[in-house]
C-alpha cells in the first residue's frame, strides 16, 4: 500500500466511545513469587459474529460501507469476572482498574503506564490466589486505547493510514506514537481524542462520545453508564475456579473487529473515501467472546 497525506482529511467525524471510571484502584495485594496465575491476551477477529450494542447479530447499516481494520495494539482499562447477568458494575471480581494521575489537574488514566499490547501478547497476569473460587460465565473489559491500520481510497487509488484512538473517560499523554512519528501533548484528553498518520504526516483531534457501539447483552439487567466503554461478552464455557490449582489458566479475550469500522457511503462501493465526505460514524468494537485452556 502507498501512503499517502490528503490535506484536508475529514476523519474528524469520527465518533469514539469511551469509559467512564467504573471503580477505584484495586488495592495492591501480596503477589507470590511462584505459583499459577490468571493470564489474559487479546485476539482480534474480523470472522467473529457482529453485534450491536444489545448483543444481537447486526448486518451494516444500509447506505454505509465498512471494513475490518488491522490492529496494531489494543489496551484496557477495567477487568471484571461476572457471576451472572444481574451483577452490577464493582460487584464481580474486579481484576484490574489502570493506573491513574492527576497530573493534568483531574483524574484520569496515565497513558505512560498503560500496557499496549499486540495479538497474542500478555496483557494480564494474576495470582489465582488472589482470586475468589467461584463461577464465572461472563466477564467485562473496559477498552482505553486502540491502534490500528485503515484502507481508505483518494483519486482511484488505495492508500493505508493508522488511527491512535483514545477511547478511556479521561487520559493524560505525555506523547504517544502513532505509527512511525510521535506526538506531544502534555495535558489531559477526554474521550474521543485521536491521532491519524499517512505519509508519515499526523493529524489529531478531539471529538465527543457518541454512536459507537458498545456491546452488553445484559443491557436490561445490568446497564452501564452512558458514554462507557464497558464491553460485556460471556465465556464459551464458564470459567471455575475452584482455587486448587496448579496450573496457570490462560483466557483469551476474543475481540469481534468484523466490519467495526463504518462510514456513511457517498459513493456505494464500499470504499472509504474521506475526501468526498464519507464521514466515520462506528468505531466500536462488535463483540467479546472470552475462552480459556
Amino acid at each position: 500500500m502507498y501512503r499517502f497525506f490528503p490535506t484536508l482529511l475529514l476523519i474528524g467525524a469520527v465518533t469514539l466511545a469511551g469509559c467512564d471510571k467504573e471503580n477505584d484502584q484495586v488495592e495492591d495485594q501480596p503477589t507470590p513469587a511462584n505459583g499459577p496465575k490468571l493470564v489474559f491476551k487479546f485476539a482480534f477477529d474480523p470472522n467473529q459474529i457482529r453485534l450491536n450494542s444489545f448483543g444481537n447479530e447486526a448486518d451494516v447499516a444500509v447506505g454505509n460501507g465498512a471494513q475490518s481494520p488491522d490492529f496494531n495494539f489494543m489496551s484496557a482499562h477495567y477487568v471484571e469476572l461476572i457471576p451472572n447477568e444481574f451483577t452490577q458494575i464493582g460487584d464481580g471480581e474486579v481484576l484490574f482498574i489502570g493506573p491513574e494521575t492527576n497530573a493534568g489537574g483531574a483524574l484520569a488514566l496515565d497513558f505512560d503506564q498503560a500496557v499496549l499490547v499486540t495479538e497474542g501478547e500478555t496483557f494480564l497476569s494474576i495470582p489465582l490466589d488472589n482470586i475468589a473460587a467461584g463461577t464465572y460465565p461472563h466477564l467485562r473489559v473496559s477498552l482505553a486505547y486502540q491502534n490500528y491500520n485503515v484502507n481508505y481510497w483518494f483519486n482511484s487509488m488505495e492508500y493505508t493510514g493508522t488511527l491512535a484512538s483514545f477511547i478511556g473517560y479521561n487520559t493524560y499523554i505525555n506523547s504517544y506514537l502513532v505509527n512511525e512519528q510521535s506526538v506531544t501533548v502534555n495535558d489531559d484528553k477526554l474521550q474521543g481524542y485521536w491521532g491519524f498518520e499517512t505519509l508519515g504526516n499526523v493529524t489529531s483531534g478531539q471529538v465527543p462520545p457518541g454512536a459507537t457501539t458498545v456491546v452488553n447483552p445484559f443491557f436490561a439487567t445490568a446497564p452501564i453508564p452512558v458514554g462507557s466503554c464497558l464491553v460485556t461478552g460471556s465465556f464459551l464455557q464458564e470459567l471455575v475456579i475452584t482455587g486448587n490449582e496448579t496450573e496457570d489458566i490462560i483466557i483469551t479475550v476474543s475481540l469481534s473487529v468484523n466490519n467495526s469500522f463504518e462510514w456513511n457511503e457517498v459513493v456505494a462501493d464500499n470504499k472509504w473515501e474521506p475526501l468526498i465526505g464519507e464521514n466515520v460514524v462506528d468505531m466500536g468494537i462488535r463483540g467479546m467472546i472470552p475462552t480459556w485452556e
